[in-house]
């Protein structure tokens, strides 16, 4: 089967290196360059390993060529949406990495242009194919874990002065930058929250006033959702974790890197028996699942599992437990 083709906007984002290995790596997808027209970045990341041997070429170049079927867009997060749009208007699918952006009714607009054009919009929240969620996804699926009533997600890591300088530039806190891609999952299983109960916090000894310890409470008819998000969480990698409780069992992942399972189910399910049992999850490389649904979907061998309704829920809810406006 023939390469898709697709190009990556942007050097600047935290994810961008790692998606771009991911790209050269996958059977599905050919590079046919990197744009980033700020020089500082190009000069930086052109040395690096991951982009070495590619064409660094202009914004107008990727968008005219025609053979290009989608944009990995990569940019820092300020730029993000703008890019967006373009890609959209010279009919492009888009990768857009996360979090979508400061202004709710610009990424209204975006999610509004590419279902009418039918484009596909893939977020750039890594948990989408993780096993351990995919593995979630089937057990509600087939009704062997009950209505879910109780979850718990925690992510979080540790970081620096230096680092915090650089993320205290953005608003948001740890939660808009880091909270998405659990918030992402959530949603996804329970769906748009009801109410919205947060504790934000500046908890570090570093004295930059940064809310880097932050909590959220989703209200749901008949069960709730928390949300734990931290730069401050030691080891804080190994602690990210997911816990579904259902009234017929309870999931456990956790780390969410190098996933391991826990179920416990009130009766026998298949190959599960009633009871606590470790279920060995495949291993899990970051992004490449997302890449490879990213190819079925532009070939019209998957439809989208995440639509634009759940993506705008998803945004809307970040921006408001960020204490973010709708609208800067």
């Amino acid at each position: 089967m023939a390469l898709l083709k697709i190009g990556q906007i942007g050097v600047g984002h935290p994810h961008a290196s790692g998606k771009m290995r991911t790209l050269r790596a996958s059977n599905d997808f050919e590079v046919v360059g990197v744009v980033e027209p700020n020089g500082d970045l190009k000069n930086t990341w052109e040395r690096e390993e991951a982009y070495q041997g590619l064409s660094w070429i202009t914004q107008e170049q990727l968008l005219n060529d025609e053979s290009v079927q989608a944009i990995a867009i990569e940019t820092d997060v300020p730029e993000l949406l703008d890019v967006a749009e373009t890609c959209l208007d010279a009919g492009k699918h888009i990768h857009l990495d996360k979090p979508g952006g400061f202004s709710f009714s610009q990424f209204q607009r975006i999610m509004d242009t590419a279902s009418r054009k039918h484009l596909i919009v893939q977020m750039g929240y890594m948990y989408r194919t993780h096993p351990g969620v995919m593995l979630l996804d089937d057990l509600i699926q087939k009704g062997w874990i009950g209505e879910p009533f109780a979850v718990n997600a925690v992510i979080g890591k540790l970081v620096g002065a230096s680092t915090r300088r650089g993320l205290k530039s953005q608003p948001g806190g740890m939660m808009f930058e880091l909270g998405g891609h659990m918030l992402d999952i959530l949603i996804h299983i329970l769906g748009e929250p009801e109410s919205l109960q947060t504790v934000n916090q500046h908890s570090s000894p570093i004295d930059d006033g940064y809310q880097d310890n932050m909590l959220t409470v989703l209200g749901y008819p008949k069960s709730h959702a928390t949300l734990h998000c931290s730069c401050n969480d030691v080891d804080g990698f190994s602690r990210r974790q997911l816990v579904v409780c259902g009234t017929e069992g309870t999931l456990e992942i956790r780390p969410m890197a190098n996933p391991t399972a826990r179920l416990a189910l009130t009766k026998d399910r298949g190959k599960y028996k009633k009871g606590w049992q470790d279920v060995e999850l495949p291993n899990y490389v970051r992004y490449a699942g997302d890449i490879a649904e990213l190819a079925r979907m532009i070939r019209h061998e998957q439809d989208p599992r995440y639509s634009y309704e759940h993506d705008l829920i998803v945004q809307k809810t970040l921006l408001e437990i960020s204490d973010m406006p709708l609208d800067p």
